[in-house]
């Protein structure tokens, strides 16, 4: 197996973090066209979630700078340990697919308690991989 292979995961979060954005902006572009609020108006948080009704995609965009930091990190690691192996491969792909699903639930209907479980359910994933990655470095 390619140890490479470990980074489509990455490319996968990356495609994931781009579409989110282009959905944000298009939704607050859409937005402050309809209300006809100056940009200005919009030049901090706090200002955003005064003058727009819809943050989901927003909110969904800083969630790409979270949780998923702690991934991409792991995936450095796997790769340089050389620790890029079917079992890590499909832990890096399950995180992927449960932020997929977290993303799509969180800027479509946004029910929480769907959205909480598949959070949770990537964490825990991602926990496993940590688990196992700082398992191959203790030997």
């Amino acid at each position: 197996m390619a140890s490479v292979s470990i980074f489509w995961p990455a490319v996968a979060m990356v495609l994931l973090a781009f579409t989110v954005m282009f959905l944000m902006g298009r939704e607050r572009i859409g937005q402050l066209t309809r209300k006809r609020v100056h940009p200005q108006a919009i030049a901090l948080s706090a200002q955003l979630a005064t003058q727009l009704d819809d943050t989901r995609c927003s909110d969904n965009f800083r969630n790409q700078f979270e949780l998923p930091v702690l991934f991409y990190v792991a995936l450095v690691v796997a790769f340089l340990t050389g620790q890029v192996t079917l079992l890590v491969l499909g832990l890096a792909w399950a995180f992927v697919a449960l932020r997929y699903a977290h993303s799509v639930i969180h800027c479509s209907y946004n029910k929480v308690r769907h959205r909480f479980a598949v959070f949770v359910a990537g964490a825990a994933v991602l926990l496993l991989l940590w688990l196992r990655l700082a398992s191959g470095l203790l030997g």
